[in-house]
């Protein structure tokens, strides 16, 4: 038996594996995932290595193949636990043990060793103070934000100040420039927190206290909060108590546009005990913030998915925030979710699972509703006379019965305009899912949908449309179905054509706009922001990103434009999607001390979707949709198995993911396809998919067990668990 071994799993050579000889006495013993000790170079000395596939036939010739020596007899370290994890990931999410291990362990990348730089205070904390005071009172919101802790410290990194408090650099320079701070370079300074005290009601105190008491019986824990219910703070309470006990948490955000926002608010109570990785961060920086992680210099990580592989040597807790986003689930091979590598690693080193979210996934929601997640619920915002904004739904097919034909109704026009003469601020969300191809009625409001699955059809430049569930197609429509209307069409609009139609009818209304095009820039997130937050503009135009966990005290009003749009995704989840966006972009609404509107515009006013989304309600929400689900035998009450293939011979692809079906195919599992995948092929690649339906995920397991060990000429195969 031969065994491929990688030698070092931090260094580059993560890309190459060298042959080793397995000795019979250890050939029942061994497996993938195996540290062994291994002769290595010209000395054969003794290194530690990790088996990553065994087989049969030597890749060399026999008398150059070196044996493995040993196992090692000793506890595991944090870097076996993480190649178990490896393994783990592979076996449930398939992929290779290559794939698997550069997801799980950062390759090591030097970087050059910085100074670092601290913003210090050269006054007294009086006279900064009356200064700060004066910025309050003049509302320059940038400059009092900036001030704020030198009030009670002598110092801040810089980078926090620039980065995570949303301070440009002319006002920094500014009061560099009056004499009150300087820039400092220093290696040996450690900021420990200015012990900002976290204050909680009666809900907050209660959901600390079931986590911390409950913790070590092995169940996850779903915190159910309403938007602006402080759940920021929980977490805070809890990782306070984790750190006491000399261990570390991990939490994971979404965005990389809430990275700063949220690290600002750790770092003010844990100091320089907090570390984030995003990924536009360079390779370098986040192999250092997983070297300090290792090392214990930092207590708490911070960041998306990646940061849930931070090698924490004593790991207590996991959060997942916003736990609901789709950004949790691995778009890349090994398709791993981000909450069942959370709850597997909190198993193996005996950490606690938090999930939160205002507007938990269905999966999450019906999991605590069984009894295998813990639920606790957090019912009133935290601020105190901070209440949910009231909400509008617009029937767009009214509008044009009336004659008008913008993209605003009457009523989100209006209420723009109350918002601007009061001196308020305004969202305006563009809900963009499902763009490309949906076709609907503007006047019954109907989308094309497939008689056979119960999903929107999408629209190709063919002028065809197609399920991607079954593969019908039909030729688009002149008329509509089902009123026989003209007015049948793939819609939709951008952000760009948004604001130059909100500067057209505001001419006075100082906009801006955030999206993919104008956040392009490293710190392109920040800067739009920040000057938001600052009140240099009324109106934010913007795609889903403007609508995830910000807190502007200033913004009362919230538009979604084509609030419908993401129900026509051709996927089962369309609704709860759209029910997931929609009550965040409401929830940005009112969150201080004045009242907050929404205004939702559709053409689909009737949908369920639409109608919890805007009364807040998910109770209602999640009962409607487990209801589909459960007839439709779509996740999570029931497992579902994504097969995707690709070729350059689209005749063989289609015999080869024919052959993988019909290898699986049984009386418990039920196999739809093959058809073309959502884009039929990319870069002269074609893409075909099997979609696998079970009520057991075990037998979808050993189904793909069965299809990967089944091997065809040029073609390359993926799975995906959809839950």
């Amino acid at each position: 038996m031969y065994a491929d071994v990688i030698i070092d799993i931090s260094a580059k050579s993560l890309d190459r594996v060298f042959q080793y000889r397995v000795p019979e006495a250890l050939e029942d013993i061994v497996s993938v995932g195996t540290a062994v000790q291994i002769p290595f170079g010209k000395g054969n000395s003794l290194r530690k290595g990790y088996i990553v596939s065994l087989g049969t036939e030597p890749k060399y010739e026999v008398s150059r193949i070196k044996e493995i020596v040993a196992i090692p007899k000793k506890d595991l370290t944090i870097e076996d636990t993480m190649v178990g994890l490896a393994q783990w990931i592979r076996e449930q999410y398939g992929g290779t043990q290559y794939e698997a291990l550069r997801t799980v362990i950062p390759v090591h990348e030097k970087v050059q060793k910085k100074a670092k730089r601290i913003l210090r205070r050269l006054t007294s904390a009086e006279e900064i103070y009356a200064v700060y005071m004066s910025a309050v009172n003049k509302k320059h919101k940038a400059k009092a934000r900036l001030l704020e802790p030198f009030c009670t410290q002598d110092f801040i990194p810089y980078e926090l100040a620039t980065g995570k408090m949303n301070v440009t650099k002319a006002t920094i320079d500014y009061y560099i420039g009056q004499g009150m701070l300087a820039v400092v370079e220093t290696r040996d300074e450690l900021y420990e927190g200015d012990g900002l005290t976290v204050t909680l009601n009666e809900e907050q105190d209660e959901a600390v206290r079931t986590v911390l008491e409950k913790r070590y019986l092995g169940k996850p824990f779903l915190l159910f909060g309403i938007t602006g219910s402080g759940k920021t703070e929980v977490y805070l309470k809890i990782i306070e108590q984790i750190i006491a006990e000399g261990k570390q948490a991990i939490c994971l955000i979404p965005e990389i546009a809430l990275t700063y926002q949220t690290v600002l608010r750790f770092y003010r109570c844990f100091g320089d005990r907090v570390g984030y990785v995003h990924s536009k961060m360079a390779a370098g920086d986040r192999y250092e913030q997983f070297e300090r992680a290792r090392k214990g210099e930092i207590s708490v990580m911070i960041g998306p998915r990646s940061a849930l592989f931070t090698p924490f040597p004593n790991l207590g807790l996991i959060v997942i925030d916003e736990e609901q986003e789709r950004t949790y689930h691995s778009e890349s091979a090994p398709k791993y979710y981000a909450d069942e590598v959370a709850k597997k690693r909190a198993a193996d080193c005996g950490a606690a699972v938090v999930l939160g979210s205002a507007t938990p996934s269905v999966k999450s929601y019906y999991l605590a509703k069984t009894g295998e997640y813990e639920l606790i619920k957090l019912t009133k915002r935290a601020k105190t006379g901070a209440a949910l904004p009231s909400a509008t739904i617009v029937d767009m097919r009214e509008e044009l019965a009336a004659g008008n034909r913008s993209i605003f109704s009457r009523a989100l026009k209006q209420a723009l305009a109350d918002c601007l003469s009061n001196k308020q601020q305004a969202m305006l969300f563009l809900n963009r899912r499902g763009y490309s191809g949906m076709v609907s009625c503007r006047s019954c409001g109907e989308a094309i949908t497939c008689p056979h699955c119960d999903v929107t059809m999408t629209l190709h430049r063919s002028g065809r449309m197609q399920c991607h569930y079954c593969g019908h197609t039909i030729q688009l429509p002149d008329v509509c179905p089902n009123c026989q209307s003209k007015y049948i069409a793939a819609f939709g609009t951008g952000t760009q054509k948004i604001e130059d139609f909100v500067k057209k009818e505001f001419p006075d209304a100082r906009v801006m706009r955030m999206d993919a095009d104008t956040t392009k820039g490293k710190d392109g997130y920040e800067t739009i922001l920040s000057a938001f937050s600052e009140g240099k503009a009324d109106i934010l135009v913007g795609t889903q990103m403007i609508v995830k966990g910000h807190d502007f005290t200033n913004v009362t009003l919230m538009g979604v434009l084509m609030a419908d749009m993401s129900l026509g995704v051709s996927e089962y989840s369309a609704a709860e999607r759209t029910f997931h966006l929609l009550a965040q972009a409401a929830g940005r609404a009112g969150r201080d001390r004045y009242p907050g509107r929404v205004i939702i515009q559709t053409y689909r006013p009737e949908h369920y979707a639409l109608q919890c989304a805007a009364a807040q309600d998910y109770p209602t929400f999640f009962e409607e949709e487990i209801g589909f689900r459960k007839l439709a035998k779509y996740p999570p009450c029931a497992s579902m198995l994504k097969v995707l293939g690709l070729g350059r011979d689209e005749g063989k692809l289609s015999e080869a993911m024919k052959a993988l079906g019909e290898t699986v195919r049984d009386e418990t599992i039920t196999v739809l396809g093959p058809t073309p995948d959502f884009v039929r092929f990319t870069q002269d690649v074609y893409r075909q998919v099997l979609y696998l339906k079970c009520a057991e995920r075990a037998q979808l397991k050993a189904a793909k067990d069965r299809m990967e060990q089944m091997h065809f000429d040029n073609i390359s195969i993926q799975f995906e668990f959809d839950n």
